[in-house]
């Protein structure tokens, strides 16, 4: 059972900044759980506001409905007590009530309802879908609004009528003008997380429009540096900031922007040079070159030593 009310959960989330680790396959492609708890535990021992189980960065595309639970029961299992669980939630309607059903009697805290699976629809479809998922659970949920379930103002408004147990917002749009159409419509009422792929990139623009928190993949492997990039962030430390774009981030983009599906790929790969492999990817994605791979290595190499000379 979780230890988060849905308003204590929204509460939680948008205080401090969201890791999403990566999910740990062996040489097989079978899910590592041992390897995963250790990772978690390790994850959960700094200050984070949430812990994102089989989330995009977990490769929730690549996992049975079975395989999500084992995940997230392993989440759960290092982060209880000490940071709240949210699962990753997707595909159809049917399956993702089956998920969310299974993530709650496991033990998470929260969903992350992920866009459905390859179609396109209607507003009033995308909603019945979300309000499916959130009269099958108590838990919190999350709406991950992104390429195919991109939902505007008037839809949420509605479905925050109807369910009180939907707490949050993440933006994988980068509409501007929609997340300021939202923002004034529904104000506090729901919690705001930049989803963006290397959401650092627009952390500052987005705290403007008040997106407190945001995911962070880079956190898997350089998680003293992207608690201090944040704490940047939330004191709109301009110069920091720049700083830290300038000199990880915007070559970092550049790097994941040579292959379709980097995204997860680069993380795993971070993992790697930092003495924690996590496995490969699953297929449809593929890993970094062995080239590329050095040249992650360079940049972690120099960020590195940054994190460790701030933090004497």
């Amino acid at each position: 059972m979780s230890k988060f009310a849905p308003s204590q959960l929204a509460k939680s989330i948008g205080g401090g900044l969201l890791s999403f680790p990566v999910t740990h396959f062996d040489a097989e492609g079978r899910f590592d759980e041992g390897a995963y708890r250790e990772h978690c535990n390790y994850m959960a021992s700094f200050p984070l506001a949430g812990l994102f189980a089989a989330g995009g960065t977990g490769e929730f595309f690549s996992l049975t409905p079975k395989e999500v639970g084992d995940v997230v029961a392993a989440a759960v299992a290092e982060g209880a007590g000490k940071v709240p669980v949210i699962a990753g939630c997707g595909y159809g309607t049917a399956i993702a009530v089956e998920i969310a059903r299974d993530a709650e009697k496991r033990g998470a805290d929260g969903l992350l309802l992920l866009p459905p699976y390859l179609i396109t629809c209607s507003q009033e479809g995308l909603a019945n879908h979300i309000e499916a998922v959130c009269r099958s659970t108590s838990l919190g949920v999350i709406v991950y609004n992104r390429d195919n379930a991109v939902v505007d103002e008037d839809t949420l408004a509605r479905l925050c009528d109807r369910n009180p147990n939907l707490i949050g917002f993440k933006d994988g749009v980068g509409d501007v003008e929609l997340m300021m159409r939202v923002f004034a419509r529904m104000g506090d009422r729901l919690t705001y997380i930049g989803g963006l792929p290397t959401a650092e990139t627009f952390a500052p623009a987005y705290l403007q429009m008040g997106v407190t928190t945001y995911s962070s993949a880079i956190f898997n492997f350089l998680p003293e540096w992207a608690l201090e990039f944040y704490a940047s962030v939330r004191a709109q430390d301009h110069q920091a900031v720049m700083a830290g774009l300038r000199d990880f981030v915007l070559p970092y983009i550049a790097l994941r922007n040579r292959g379709r599906g980097y995204a997860v790929s680069i993380v795993k790969a971070g993992m790697k040079i930092i003495g924690q492999d996590a496995g490969p990817v699953r297929s449809p994605l593929t890993d970094l070159k062995p080239a590329e791979i050095e040249e992650l290595r360079v940049l972690i190499d120099r960020a590195r030593p940054a994190q460790r000379q701030s933090a004497a």
